[in-house]
């Protein structure tokens, strides 16, 4: 077997660089929901001392005196710009898995040049989508995983790895930090480094029965896969949820009910968007709201409801009048809330479920028609249709005052060419 991982660059930051070549070498960070701190940072940033999960409004001004440049997250943007790359490596090889929004691992078996295939796989990229990747490629994933460290880590390699020879492999393994290695935690790597082990290479040679028996046998799985033996095997169908949960954080506090029910309606217009989009039906629908836990002279609070329906539906106005109940009853007079949310569970796929015989999977009649026009129109970019419910000023949305344009998703903000 022989595997690849590509994995973008920074990511976030890559994102907000591709419409934007004039901020190509300079510092970029991408902050948190309203604005509140560092969540992804390009090298530049790092080399100016910009650490993950800094306040924003500690660095801002030593940041931008310093030619940085910050942004709002743009998830709209980013999910966009990963299902592009996903889709260019499907063009590039016959079984890819999509690990996360910034990762994938490619079955390269079979394949002769693959470090030839690695720059290939890297130039189209840049070309069709305009991100950076690095390649990794090995014969297990765990390895593919340490090749990609590899290509990361060291300029010289032009961002691609191959460590199938075994020479090649335990140079690289004997630099690489066990920390690094894919699966290996804080906690973990603490209990190696008691032990004497502080590198892949060492980790690599030891017992199997040992790590299994001191250990887990997860370890003992990640020690086979740096051995060279596969364990872990590509998944190309990614595994149907079991929940689906939008929550955000309030630009302000929330104290009436009027703005919570929008909220919650907003959300649950949102997830059962979600839920649709995995051809799913939900029977569970819960709702929790809670306070800043770090304000202690507010009064605390959080609450937590759920209710389950008379049978799985994914049509929005059902879930929307569930919601609302819940939400009147979970809030609280004279409570500061800062923080909301809708979850949907116990899925079912259509035609599955057997419950009354009197009711069918939803109710409503032309239920399916309607919530497909819905989101087709909501996903083309030219408009949005909402429920009343959700709300018209949303004044308790995320703030997110230096979002970028979402260059792929709305007409109205497509780069104009002049």
């Amino acid at each position: 077997m022989t595997y690849a991982l590509v994995d973008c660059n920074s990511f976030y930051a890559s994102c907000e660089r591709i419409f934007r070549p004039d901020i190509k070498n300079k510092p970029v960070v991408v902050l948190s929901n309203n604005d509140g701190c560092v969540v992804a940072l390009s090298k530049e940033a790092k080399q100016v001392g910009v650490k993950m999960c800094e306040p924003w409004f500690k660095i801002e001004k030593p940041f931008l005196k310093k030619g940085g440049i910050a942004f709002s997250s743009n998830y709209e943007l980013y999910a966009d710009v990963s299902s592009r790359v996903m889709q260019t490596l499907e063009h590039l090889a016959p079984k890819v898995e999509v690990y996360s929004i910034d990762e994938a691992f490619l079955d390269l078996t079979g394949l002769r040049d693959l470090e030839k295939f690695g720059h290939e796989c890297r130039e189209t990229i840049d070309q069709w989508v305009g991100m950076p990747v690095c390649v990794g490629i090995g014969p297990t994933k765990t390895l593919a995983k340490v090749a990609n460290y590899g290509a990361k880590k060291y300029p010289a390699t032009n961002g691609v790895v191959d460590i199938t020879n075994q020479e090649r492999r335990r140079k690289l393994m004997a630099i690489m930090p066990v920390r690094e290695v894919w699966g290996v935690g804080s906690r973990i790597n603490k209990k190696l480094n008691s032990l004497g082990i502080t590198t892949a290479l060492q980790l690599s040679e030891l017992d199997t029965k040992l790590i299994k028996r001191r250990f887990s046998s997860v370890l003992e799985r990640t020690v086979m896969e740096l051995k060279g033996y596969p364990c872990i095997g590509l998944k190309e169908q990614p595994a149907t949820k079991k929940q689906i949960v939008v929550s955000r954080t309030f630009s302000r506090k929330i104290t009436d009910l009027n703005s919570m029910n929008e909220a919650i309606s907003d959300y649950t217009s949102r997830a059962c968007e979600k839920l649709r989009k995995e051809d799913q039906y939900c029977k569970m629908v819960s709702v929790f709201m809670r306070t800043n836990y770090f304000r202690k002279q507010d009064k605390q609070y959080h609450g937590f409801m759920s209710y389950k329906l008379h049978s799985p539906t994914n049509d929005t106005r059902d879930v929307l009048r569930a919601t609302k109940m819940l939400s009147e009853e979970v809030f609280r007079k004279n409570i500061n809330f800062i923080k909301a949310g809708v979850m949907l569970s116990d899925f079912y796929d259509e035609g599955v479920y057997q419950g009354d015989l009197f009711r069918t999977m939803s109710s409503r009649s032309g239920s399916k028609e309607l919530m497909l026009t819905v989101d087709k129109i909501n996903s083309s970019g030219i408009g949005k249709i909402t429920f009343a419910a959700q709300g018209i000023k949303k004044t308790w949305s995320m703030k997110r005052f230096l979002q970028s344009p979402r260059y792929l998703t709305n007409w109205e903000e497509m780069p104009i060419v002049k």
